[in-house]
């Protein structure tokens, strides 16, 4: 049985202060956390084993899995310390080495691809997406078969603008640990981490034959501006959306827009493009492309591209004015 390996033990340094109480995996898009987008979509095409490499507040991770997730069979595995994405998948060796295939998904990514394909190449494949700056992530160099020739982390010089967008179905994962242990054993190291691409590209040396998927969407989830652009591009779909039947006082909702159970909401204006956790309170403000919390209280705010965490209350000021002729007042940005 197919095994699905996600990998979440970053500590998400660029969305902080959102990741010093919570792991970057769990923070909301579109109205649940990244986490489980990936699960989700998993489970929907037939993966019901999966190995998460945890490390920063892993209990956290833990916790949510086996509570949301109790249908699945999970395992969880520390790195520590972390050494970089090969590194990581290297610590699940006793639950894949002696499969034939196995997934690997990046904690951090969401993509729109065809899975049944994926899952069912007979080759090594990878998901990649075409990019405006391939030097920011892996690329795939590939011939004019469609199979992967090399494979680069961050070049400097990028021959291909296929960005690897963290989704790969690996045949013989003995054969990648291996790969992993030589770049470990031999101190190979790119920007100091033993990386997946890496590793692959050992494979690619040895002969193994790979293969590239382009995604339809990805959605790199490790920012603050790329975290809104996908919360409001998963908000144009349907099923994250907020079936509009809760009538809140005073209120305009300017679709798409997720609202979570038992918010209390009143003499506001939300969206488009805002997702609201469970529990929360908004009165009185104006919030567009913005995600918030659960159990957060918002009032006499106005707020745009934003996002704001659990249990985290924002109040301004509420103003009354009578401005006469001629008048020019700023009031602050």
């Amino acid at each position: 049985m197919l095994k699905a390996v996600i990998p979440v033990a970053g500590i998400g340094a660029r969305l902080r202060p959102h990741t010093h109480t919570q792991p970057k995996a769990l923070v909301p898009v579109a109205g649940k956390p990244i986490l489980a987008h990936i699960v989700d979509r998993l489970i929907e095409n037939g993966i019901q084993e999966f190995v998460f490499v945890v490390g920063y507040l892993g209990d956290k991770i833990e916790t949510y899995i086996t509570s949301q997730y109790p249908q699945i069979r999970s395992h969880f595995v520390v790195q520590e310390p972390r050494e970089g994405s090969g590194h990581a998948i290297l610590q699940t060796r006793s639950f894949i080495e002696n499969d034939q295939e196995v997934l690997i998904v990046l904690g951090d990514t969401i993509a729109s691809l065809d899975w049944q394909a994926l899952i069912k190449s007979p080759y090594t494949m990878l998901g990649v997406k075409k990019v405006d700056t391939p030097g920011l992530f892996g690329v795939a160099e590939i011939d004019s078969e469609g199979m992967v020739r090399k494979l680069v982390e961050k070049p400097k010089i990028p021959k291909s603008n296929l960005a690897l967008v963290g989704i790969y179905k690996v045949i013989n994962p003995g054969r990648l640990l291996a790969s992993i242990q030589y770049l470990i054993d031999h101190d190979i190291r790119t920007q100091n981490e033993f990386h997946l691409t890496d590793a692959l590209m050992q494979m690619v040396q040895e002969g193994e034959k790979m293969t590239v998927m382009q995604v339809d969407n990805w959605y790199d989830c490790g920012r603050k501006e790329t975290l809104l652009a996908a919360n409001a591009i998963l908000l144009q779909h349907y099923e994250y959306q907020s079936p509009q039947v809760v009538q809140f006082p005073n209120t305009i909702i300017i679709p798409p827009v997720s609202i979570g159970r038992d918010c209390q909401v009143e003499s506001s204006i939300l969206g488009p493009n805002v997702a609201i956790g469970d529990q929360s309170i908004i009165k009185n403000s104006i919030v567009n492309n913005t995600i918030i919390g659960s159990f957060s209280e918002l009032e006499n705010v106005v707020l745009q591209s934003s996002i704001i965490g659990n249990d985290s209350t924002l109040k301004g000021a509420y103003q009354s004015l009578n401005i006469g002729d001629s008048a020019e007042i700023n009031l602050g940005k």
